[in-house]
């Protein structure tokens, strides 16, 4: 069982950049893949980034390659979402979920309760 809570959303403005993290509970951080996603109101949950058991390996989202930056800390049991140069369609409510190394969300068995970014134009 992983328990997952994010942190570090709020509101920006355009360009700006906001570090999300994700705080793991349980040993068995490690053995895990890590991803982020978002959903926007009305619009169905994306595929973010997503992150290697070791942190060796990572994949993005085509849109967001050079913008977004996904890294974990095995030691601390957390995974960050570095985001700069934001744009108002960024807005979304954020998640991060521990299962497979995917884009998919069916490939995820543990998601967080997500975290609010507003990036105001």
């Amino acid at each position: 069982q992983v328990q997952l809570v994010e942190s570090g959303g709020g509101l920006v403005q355009a360009g700006g950049s906001l570090r999300l993290s994700c705080a793991a509970s349980g040993r068995t951080f490690r053995t895990y893949a890590m991803g982020w996603f978002r959903q926007a109101p009305g619009k169905e949950r994306e595929f973010v980034a997503v992150i290697s058991l070791n942190g060796v390996s990572t994949y993005y989202a085509d849109s967001l390659k050079g913008r977004f930056t996904i890294s974990r800390d095995n030691a601390k049991n957390t995974v960050y979402l570095q985001m700069n140069s934001l744009k108002p369609e960024d807005t979304a409510v954020y998640y991060c979920a521990a299962g497979s190394y995917s884009s998919r969300t069916a490939e995820y068995e543990y998601w967080g309760q997500g975290t609010q970014v507003t990036v105001s134009s």
